[in-house]
């Protein structure tokens, strides 16, 4: 259903730190109609090329300074996770993706007020890395 909201078009991307290729990123859009704290975010997974990445390495961000592991997000009240806004989705991985086409897989999911199961979207893009 919210299948579209999931795995904004190009927003794939290695990310640098201090000169150093971190990992990778991509943009997603809430899996519901309106906004929620981001401690309702249920899940987000990832797999590149068939290939599950743990969920240990995956980071998310609502303002790119501040990062949380799904972990830590579970207790993070304070922000709010507006509708049309992206969440920023960092997959730790030294050296990132590598040069190329890769099979981007994101599964997000959210917890509501008024449904008794997450919402979820699933989206798979084919990425070049250049």
């Amino acid at each position: 259903m919210f299948d579209n909201n999931v795995f904004l078009k190009d927003t794939c991307k290695n990310v640098s730190e201090n000169g150093k290729v971190i990992g990778y990123e991509m943009q997603t859009n809430i899996t519901y109609y309106r906004a929620i704290p981001l401690s309702m975010m249920e899940y987000v997974h990832v797999a590149v090329d068939g290939e599950a990445v743990a969920d240990e390495d995956i980071r998310v961000s609502l303002d790119q300074n501040d990062w949380f592991t799904q972990k830590e997000a579970e207790t993070v009240t304070t922000y709010k996770w507006e509708y049309g806004d992206p969440l920023y989705i960092r997959v730790l991985k030294d050296g990132g993706l590598s040069k190329g086409s890769h099979k981007v897989k994101l599964t997000v999911a959210v917890r509501t007020a008024y449904i008794p199961v997450p919402l979820e979207g699933t989206k798979e893009r084919e990425v070049v890395i250049d």
